[in-house]
């Protein structure tokens, strides 16, 4: 499959998890682990069913790894911000990133409350529905607004912040030029699923995502979280990251 044909159907799998979230009335929990919601497992078997037409491995947060044969692996997360959207709070998205031997390669996330998507492909820039998007020129961060997940510690000098409660969504803000920046307040909270596919989305835009704890990030495992730090410019970036560091 060529690069194109993978944002098709990355498409056409956020459109059949937009469907079953729209048609669904089981926002409980799943009986299968703390945190885990019913539509959860319903958006995974969509996702697994789709991508095993392509041939592609898939590392997903509910299911874990799937392995088959060659051509790369698909780093997803069915529905991240599950409680925003069991108590209908309208930001909540699926993340589909294909991963190669050079690292990710195609994101999509799609804000399932609103049809926004946010899509990149590597080397060929980032795009909101279809246009074109850049991060914004804040290299101050007492001029940033900021996004966090996790409780700040202290005020650490942002002109703003705002907790909206699903990264991947979040990143794409900073792609966007809505948010300046992204702090993890927490620690190692997000796993891969979370943020590889708007991290893509994020370098297409000019914007740069890196761990706040110096690691790599791409960590290709369930067993390796991460604390991501985003901003739009390097200079904001390493203020970020600094911030990040004295906690």
């Amino acid at each position: 499959m060529n690069h194109d044909d993978v944002i098709a159907v990355f498409t056409s799998v956020a459109d059949a998890v937009g469907d079953a979230l729209r048609d669904t009335t089981e926002w409980g929990p799943s009986a299968d682990r703390p945190g885990q919601y019913a539509i959860d497992l319903v958006a995974d078997q969509l996702v697994l069913s789709a991508l095993a037409e392509t041939g592609l491995s898939v590392l997903s947060e509910e299911s874990g790894l799937t392995m088959r044969g060659g051509g790369g692996l698909v780093i997803v997360d069915p529905l991240d911000g599950s409680t925003n959207a069991s108590r209908g709070i309208p930001w909540y998205a699926t993340s589909l990133c294909l991963v190669d031997d050079d690292g990710a390669a195609v994101g999509l996330v799609r804000n399932q409350a609103s049809g926004v998507t946010y899509s990149a492909i590597r080397g060929r820039g980032a795009r909101c529905d279809g246009n074109p998007m850049s991060s914004s020129a804040c290299t101050a961060i007492g001029d940033a607004i900021i996004g966090v997940s996790g409780l700040p510690p202290r005020h650490l000098g942002w002109r703003q912040f705002r907790a909206n409660g699903a990264l991947a969504l979040d990143l794409c803000l900073v792609a966007g030029g809505a948010l300046d920046g992204f702090v993890d307040c927490s620690v190692d909270a997000h796993g891969v699923w979370d943020y590889a596919a708007a991290t893509l989305i994020c370098h297409e835009s000019g914007a740069d995502v890196v761990d706040g704890l110096g690691r790599e990030l791409l960590a290709r495992t369930t067993e390796r979280n991460r604390t991501p730090v985003a901003a739009a410019t390097h200079a904001l970036l390493l203020q970020l990251v600094s911030a990040r560091e004295s906690f």
